[in-house]
């Protein structure tokens, strides 16, 4: 077990699969969470597993692709809450089915701003807590397509891309700061959604979000301080 008690954790997303069992892991460790997500009410029930020392602080409505917004919410976080330790970004997006020469731009726009100005927007509203606190961890949540492109889904794999780049790109900027930078590449996670898509799969060959919590929650963890710029893979066996 990790004692997170006196670290803040802001986690985006904080109301999906990932989101909600990254949330979990952390308030059972101990830390003080701050759970944003882009609706009313989906966050409802996670103050649940809060530990003695853990604490949920609910942000709603958030639109993560708003920079100025987020600069706002981190005013308000830090008056409600205090300054971040540890930014976890589990916003992200999946698609299928174009083949690169018939990309339509909603589609590239779609899978970068999910993907990756969504990182962006967190890391600049947030990042200058931790460097004003002289350590940190960042964690963005990558993909296996990150590392080589697949038929029809190439704006997905690009975007991952990108994301794995600027997060090995960030890691070098504040390493030294002292803040780590890292990124997880899940393979298939085992959710609801993902079954419902493709009922004849092999489930024992996902990933558990709660699997992927746990990583994170190393990551994130004075564990890890050694390790910054890494992609990791966490793939279920698959």
């Amino acid at each position: 077990m990790f004692d997170f008690r006196d670290k803040i954790v802001v986690v985006t997303g904080a109301a999906g699969n990932l989101g909600g069992a990254v949330v979990k892991v952390f308030l059972q460790n101990g830390a003080t969470v701050c759970g944003m997500d882009y609706k009313q009410g989906r966050l409802n029930g996670l103050e649940n597993f809060a530990s003695n020392s853990g604490n949920f602080h609910v942000f709603e409505e958030i639109d993560i692709m708003d920079r100025e917004g987020m600069r706002a919410l981190a005013q308000d976080l830090h008056d409600r809450v205090g300054k971040a330790d540890v930014l976890v970004n589990t916003v992200g997006g999946f698609t299928f089915g174009e083949q690169v020469h018939e990309l339509s731009p909603e589609t590239w726009e779609r899978m970068m701003s999910l993907n990756v100005q969504s990182f962006l927007n967190l890391t600049h509203a947030f990042v200058p807590d931790l460097l004003g606190k002289g350590q940190g961890k960042v964690i963005s949540i990558g993909s296996r397509s990150s590392l080589k492109g697949s038929a029809k889904t190439g704006a997905y794999a690009a975007a991952k891309s990108a994301l794995l780049r600027l997060t090995e790109s960030m890691a070098a900027e504040l390493l030294p700061h002292h803040i780590q930078v890292n990124c997880v590449l899940p393979g298939i996670i085992d959710t609801p959604e993902n079954r419902e898509a493709t009922p004849n799969a092999d489930f024992e060959k996902w990933v558990a979000p709660e699997e992927l919590a746990e990583t994170i929650l190393f990551l994130a963890s004075s564990a890890a301080d050694s390790i910054s710029g890494a992609a990791i893979q966490v793939n279920g066996g698959s």
